[in-house]
């Protein structure tokens, strides 16, 4: 499923952005099928090897493809806990001209958002989480987010939020 800004531009507003983030259930046995999408002339892809210790890592396993001929990265993020599951579960598709994309469900979005903001400060991620929340607050589960968000310790930053919102 297609994640990070790239979802929250399709639910908030659109800002640059230098890539695009895809989360995926993979298996060390799909790996080298995944491998065989990218052909060595059009793309960097990381070696089989690589990919199944980033699998085996489990907690942000991760690697990035990217095309030769235009330079653009997408970044690979192998599912390995039960929000992700539940994001899988849950994707929305999405037509982009005339290929089927899954997206992630927005409170998936906010949710991840908030812990790279709590991880790295960047502000960007709240920037983002507000404009979903302005642009598309009625097809967002609120109660969800606030629920979660006290399971990843995150209560306290989701009420500043929105707090900040208000003003």
């Amino acid at each position: 499923m297609m994640t990070g800004s790239t979802a929250g531009i399709m639910y908030g507003e659109p800002r640059m952005t230098h890539d695009v983030d895809i989360v995926v259930k993979m298996a060390r046995r799909d790996v080298a099928a995944f491998v065989s999408q990218f052909p060595d002339d059009e793309y960097y892809c990381p070696p089989v090897e690589v990919l199944e210790v980033e699998i085996r890592r489990g907690v942000r396993g991760h690697c990035n493809v990217i095309s030769h001929a235009t330079g653009f990265k997408a970044d690979i993020y192998f599912a390995y806990d039960e929000l992700h599951a539940w994001g899988l579960a849950h994707c929305r598709r999405v037509m982009l001209g005339e290929l089927s994309v899954s997206v992630a469900p927005p409170e998936y979005v906010i949710l991840r958002k908030l812990e790279y903001f709590r991880e790295g400060g960047s502000h960007k991620h709240l920037r983002d989480i507000q404009s979903m929340l302005e642009v598309s607050a009625g097809s967002i589960d609120l109660a969800m987010i606030a629920q979660r968000c006290e399971t990843l310790g995150l209560g306290d930053m989701w009420r500043q939020l929105l707090r900040d919102m208000a003003m």
